[in-house]
């Protein structure tokens, strides 16, 4: 019943506030209310069933999914563009471009920045009077664990009691990073570290081509992944060098890391403002081909913004076996082991749409076009998800952590998925029926069920059929 009334007060709100933002936008136009009004009424509502629409099924009105500062930037922004993206097309696909771009973007706008305004206040009034959250098992189930939680599972499996090591080695983490974080590499990698170990603190493949030794057991490069132009290169430079079955130990700054970092480092107001711009700089500009010779220019590739999904991709991608990660001082801390040699290179990383190979009829692999919703190098982890989540309900992973936020919200009204309208026209696919699979997936299914589905083409729309 409270959840009930508070998501009819907040959709009240929202009304209001999206209809002020309207009037005030037709306000500032020459002709006003009088001329404006009648011609852009069609406008507005459409605006307003699509706004309510993706703020529901986003959870913008749901108690259990704003429950901080971030949430609430993340679900009105991410919401509204989505919103605004859908009102547009819709627009351009009748042929409707009459409206005024200033009543169109300034309604968005203004009532996104009201929104925040609001939000930030509810959620100020929220923390001020309620000192411990009581109910904490019930707002569990309404968010993803953060990566600290997810990593912490792992914290220790692995952790091998230490035996003997050179204390030249130890010696050489402390120069660069302390004794207390030395002490915790040192636990982390265990007795694995011999005389055939290399301690470096190194950003180019150089200086890993340029080791004296023609094989290692077990490479240590104490710079983080975030300041290496060419990070791919330089893994597989590593994977050159090192023995078979032998160990890579390499740091990273991770995308909420740097979040967090940067929200602390700044006075509140100040420091979202100021991440708007790093997120502009450092996520937008490197994803756009045209605009990455300017990112380029700017931060000559250092401290590049990078997720524990990429990074994990990454040296996976590189020919290596993910045995352990944990969170060090303000790094995440990966450790892995050789497995083989690394997988070709994708030019194509960060494209918005991706074409994933997908068993088809007859057991034909084909290529189904999305739009991207997981982080980059994330279809190279797909094993190592399964084994640390297992799959939920549906045949889903289970704390996916490989998806975006806007992707999850793409996925919830099937927005990612309109590219596979190519394969239905190519005929690959029929309009309705199972969803193509995986390689991954489809190994998981007993012989007589695989043999059924490759019967059939895969379809857009899967069935549901009551039980």
């Amino acid at each position: 019943m409270e959840k009930s009334r508070f998501r009819t007060i907040t959709l009240l709100a929202d009304i209001v506030i999206l209809a002020i933002s309207f009037l005030l936008m037709v306000w500032t136009k020459p002709a006003s209310l009088r001329s404006y009004l009648p011609s852009h009424s069609m406008f507005f509502a459409g605006l307003a069933v699509v706004w309510l629409v993706v703020s529901l099924i986003n959870g913008k009105m749901h108690r259990g999914k704003i429950i901080n500062f971030s949430s609430l930037f993340n679900r009105v922004i991410g919401s509204n563009i989505i919103s605004l993206s859908i009102t547009a097309l819709v627009m351009y696909t009748i042929r409707n471009l009459d409206y005024s771009r200033t009543i169109v973007l300034g309604t968005a706008v203004v009532a996104t920045l009201l929104e925040l305004i609001f939000g930030s206040v509810y959620i100020a009034y929220k923390k001020a009077t309620l000192q411990d959250y009581e109910e904490y098992e019930k707002y569990k189930k309404y968010r993803l664990p953060s990566e600290y939680e997810l990593v912490g599972e792992m914290n220790g499996k692995h952790h091998d009691t230490i035996t003997e090591v050179s204390p030249g080695i130890i010696g050489a983490i402390e120069k660069e990073s302390g004794p207390e974080i030395a002490q915790a590499i040192v636990k982390m990698t265990g007795p694995k570290l011999s005389d055939k170990t290399a301690v470096l603190s190194t950003t180019t493949i150089f200086n890993i081509a340029g080791l004296p030794e023609e094989k290692y057991t077990y490479i240590i490069n104490l710079h983080r992944l975030n300041d290496i132009r060419k990070p791919d290169d330089f893994i597989d430079a590593v994977n050159e060098k090192l023995e078979e079955k032998g160990y890579f130990f390499c740091c990273v700054e991770t995308k909420d890391q740097r979040k967090k970092r940067i929200l602390k480092k700044f006075p509140p107001v100040l420091n979202y403002v100021y991440y708007m711009f790093d997120f502009g700089v450092k996520r937008v500009l490197p994803k756009l081909k045209f605009t990455r010779p300017l990112y380029m220019l700017l931060t000559q590739g250092n401290n590049a913004v990078i997720t524990r999904a990429e990074a994990l991709g990454r040296l996976s991608r590189g020919g290596f076996r993910i045995r352990q990660e944990s969170f060090i001082g303000n790094q995440l801390c990966i450790e892995v082991k050789k497995a083989g040699a690394p997988l070709p290179q994708n030019g194509n990383i960060y494209g918005p749409l991706i074409a994933l190979p997908r068993v088809g009829k007859n057991g034909e692999i084909i290529k189904v076009y999305k739009l991207r919703t997981m982080h980059p190098y994330s279809e190279y982890i797909q094993d190592y998800v399964y084994r640390l989540h297992d799959l939920q309900d549906g045949g889903k992973f289970r704390n996916d952590f490989r998806v975006t936020s806007w992707g999850s919200v793409y996925r919830k009204i099937w927005f990612d998925e309109l590219p596979m309208l190519i394969n239905w026209f190519k005929g690959e696919m029929k309009l309705v029926g199972v969803r193509p699979l995986s390689k991954q997936y489809f190994e998981l299914y007993k012989d007589d069920v695989k043999q059924r589905r490759i019967k059939y083409k895969p379809g857009l729309i899967p069935p549901y059929n009551r039980l």
